[in-house]
């Protein structure tokens, strides 16, 4: 157990932080998953610099790596073009 108060603190402040970061993941990949099911062009066009902004926030926070980041940001771009 922590012996010292900044010790004791230090671990509630990364629990907050860990919740925090599970639901920005979670979320995030739920719009992933919900971009990449949409088939009207439109839609897509419209919900990806969202999606795109939610994964650009996950990598600048170091949630994700800014590689994987990258990643998805392409291939949900080829994904909408190619609709």
């Amino acid at each position: 157990m922590a012996n010292h108060k900044s010790a004791i603190k230090r671990i509630r402040s990364n629990e907050a932080k860990r919740l925090r970061n599970k639901y920005q993941h979670k979320t995030t990949r739920n719009a992933v998953r919900n971009l990449r099911a949409i088939s009207d062009k439109n839609e897509a066009v419209g919900m990806l610099p969202k999606v795109v902004a939610m994964l650009d926030k996950l990598a600048k926070n170091n949630i994700i790596h800014k590689n994987k980041a990258a990643n998805l940001k392409s291939k949900l771009a080829k994904h909408v073009a190619a609709l």
